[in-house]
């Protein structure tokens, strides 16, 4: 086994303790850069024998709970296939992420029959994420005022936690207000058509993020899931009048809770801890996070590959299915107390409670 430099240091963790910012400061690793590199370009390729398995089970599955959950009387069985609905078309919709990363040649026709079959009915299609995720792995735009997935949450007040996590209640109804409502408008009035596009086009949870206008070809696939979104928007709209309220209220409370799902995985994604500087890519790996194994429940609320979400910023191509395998091979090849060492965490409810913590620090 290598010597590897181990980070962050006393001097570090003094600094983060003290509620200094120390991602600015923070050097490259460049032997755990190097060993994420070169050990793992045996399984970099997207195998399309997984993805849609993967991803039409998983759809398949959490519509036909849907629709149990909608169609039987007993109200403790609905709750239950309304939560297993909820759960697999989570992971259903989390292949968005995969999506945003996979090269333009890899697994043809995945992207649009992801879109017609979770994108379009979910009211989130592919281009909300396209082009915008990206930013969050850029070098010099990670946790500054230009990434739209990055607020300094660990550093705001006690009560932006629940607020952050309560807010995505009101998802599904955005969304299809978003639809039926402010797409019609923007066609007539120009600036709401501008703000629908900068401000409510995108998955970022930066209010000060400004997206910019779609160009060329991916302009046009924008507009054709746009239109698929308004069409389906109303189709659920109209449902009531045919069906009633109760298969459209079902549907939104599913949707609901995955929405909360994903905000809660978000919660613990990152550590929060950057200012809004610059970082390196050390500092990004180490403000991210990593729960991996033993424990299982997070692959129920980290899908897809998001366990190993600091893993995933060390190597933004890698696709899902090979990052627990590239995980141990760099665990094995660093060993522990290393650099690689210091994103790995127990779980969800621990990294709550440091966020939490964290907030209630006094600061200068």
């Amino acid at each position: 086994m290598t010597t590897h430099q181990t980070i962050p240091s006393a001097d570090f963790v003094a600094r983060r303790e003290a509620g200094e910012n120390w991602h600015a400061q923070m050097p490259d690793d460049k032997a755990m850069l190097r060993a994420a590199r070169d050990l793992t370009k045996d399984i970099a390729e997207a195998r399309a024998n997984i993805y849609w398995p993967d991803m039409l089970g998983s759809t398949l599955v959490g519509y036909a709970t849907l629709i149990g959950a909608i169609l039987v009387d007993n109200g403790w069985l609905a709750l239950a296939l309304g939560l297993v609905s909820a759960l697999t078309l989570y992971r259903a919709l989390l292949f968005i992420h995969e999506i945003s990363h996979l090269h333009r040649d890899a697994l043809p026709g995945f992207r649009s029959a992801w879109n017609l079959l979770v994108g379009i009915p979910m009211l989130m299609p592919s281009f909300m994420y396209e082009n915008v995720h990206t930013l969050h792995h850029k070098r010099t735009q990670y946790g500054t005022i230009e990434d739209p997935e990055y607020l300094p949450l660990a550093l705001m007040k006690p009560w932006s936690l629940p607020v952050f996590v309560l807010v995505a209640l009101l998802a599904p109804v955005a969304l299809l207000f978003r639809c039926a409502i402010l797409l019609p408008l923007g066609l007539i009035v120009p600036p709401i058509r501008r703000l629908t596009w900068e401000r409510f086009s995108a998955l970022a949870i930066n209010p000060d993020f400004r997206r910019r206008p779609a160009e060329g070809e991916f302009r046009s696939r924008v507009i054709r899931l746009e239109i698929g979104s308004f069409i389906w928007a109303w189709a659920l709209i109209a449902s009531v009048f045919v069906w009633g309220w109760r298969p459209l209220l079902i549907t939104l409370a599913v949707v609901s809770l995955t929405a909360v799902l994903n905000q809660l995985r978000t919660l613990v994604a990152h550590l929060w801890e950057n200012e809004g500087e610059a970082m390196t890519v050390t500092a990004q790996f180490l403000d991210s996070v990593n729960v991996p194994p033993p424990g299982l429940v997070a692959e129920i609320w980290a899908p897809v590959g998001l366990r190993y979400h600091a893993l995933h910023h060390l190597m933004p191509s890698m696709p899902y299915h090979a990052l627990p395998e590239a995980h141990r091979r760099l665990k094995r090849e660093l060993g522990a107390g290393s650099t690689y060492d210091g994103a790995n965490h127990a779980g969800m409810a621990v990294l709550v409670a440091r966020i939490a913590r964290s907030t209630m620090r006094p600061r200068g």
